[in-house]
């Protein structure tokens, strides 16, 4: 696999990285399978997957616990492993999950030590904030995190969801390796062709020119602009995307316009609509770095093949025009 680096200053990275939430979080709970989630994690790395993103949210603790099985031995070497705080998870809304921020540095010296034991190892590369706690400055957090870095527990630190200001209030307190936020076809506000106005349309620019990487989670739309569903009853059951605006049967009507001109792009190249949707996140900067979840290894060898794939300008062109999604995110 082709491969880049976390920033200017990051480890070396394969191009497409492996979002490992919904192996024990917030998706198709009947579709789980522990065995082969680890299996497809490993397959992952053997691939040049080598990003293996986490967080002790997830579960809660369980997805930490499960990547930990999955980079026991020779595996973990290989892979750049990244994690987060930051989000408290409460109880659970039928089949969506209820968050709080926690941003406090007792929390944060306290989370890095869980992580690591429930993750086997004695450091993380990537330890990302994965909320500003807006009841805690953003340097206090970031202090906090700084502290695990220079106690060796942590390689580099970033960010998620946040604006520019927030990016560089962090800097000044210590380097920020990445910034993950939502990038998709159907979620473009970081990005340049993000609706104007919108404070986010300033954070991927932002980071280019400042060399950190940006790490688009759901760059497939979560798993819609695949051409997973193409109605609220493919939804299984008991999965969060039940409960997203996204996904109410209008709106996802509405969104299949969007997923067609993906399918005739893929047609027309030879190739899948993830690999195109996850081709057109690429194409967004020189340190993004997608992040598709699966646990399917049928899926994994597409998305990571996405990295071989460019598009020509004429079709980029076209992906840049297609409307908004319709409905929010949340």
């Amino acid at each position: 696999m082709r491969v880049t680096t976390l920033g200017t200053n990051g480890p070396e990275v394969g191009v497409i990285g492996l979002g490992c939430m919904g192996m024990t979080h917030a998706y198709d709970p009947e579709g789980r399978d522990d065995a082969v989630s680890v299996d497809v994690i490993r397959q992952a790395i053997d691939l040049g997957v080598t990003l293996i993103d986490t967080s002790d949210v997830y579960g809660p603790f369980t997805n930490e616990q499960l990547v930990g099985r999955a980079l026991a031995g020779p595996y973990r070497d290989r892979a750049v492993l990244a994690t987060k705080v930051g989000l408290v998870s409460q109880h659970h809304r039928g089949s969506r999950p209820t968050y709080t921020n926690n941003g406090r540095p007792e929390h944060v010296r306290r989370s890095i030590d869980d992580s690591l034991r429930r993750l086997g190892t004695d450091h993380v590369d990537l330890y990302q904030l994965h909320r500003v706690d807006p009841a805690v400055p953003v340097e206090e957090t970031w202090g906090a995190m700084a502290e695990a870095v220079e106690a060796g527990k942590v390689r580099g630190l970033g960010l998620s969801e946040v604006t520019v200001e927030q990016i560089s209030r962090a800097a000044a307190v210590h380097p920020v390796t990445s910034v993950q936020s939502e990038l998709s076809l159907w979620t473009r506000d970081p990005a340049p062709t993000g609706r104007p106005g919108d404070p986010g349309t300033e954070v991927l620019p932002y980071c280019e020119r400042e060399g950190i990487a940006f790490l688009p989670f759901s760059p497939l739309g979560r798993g819609f602009l695949a051409g997973r569903f193409s109605s609220f009853e493919d939804l299984p059951a008991d999965d969060m995307r039940r409960a997203l605006p996204r996904f109410q049967q209008d709106a996802l009507r509405a969104n299949l316009e969007l997923v067609g001109t993906v399918r005739a792009v893929a047609e027309r190249l030879g190739a899948t609509p993830a690999q195109v949707a996850l081709a057109w996140v690429l194409a967004q900067g020189r340190y993004v770095v997608p992040i598709p979840g699966t646990k399917t290894p049928k899926y994994l060898a597409d998305n990571a093949a996405a990295a071989d794939l460019t598009l020509p300008e004429a079709e980029l062109a076209l992906l840049d025009a297609v409307p908004a999604a319709t409905g929010t995110r949340y």
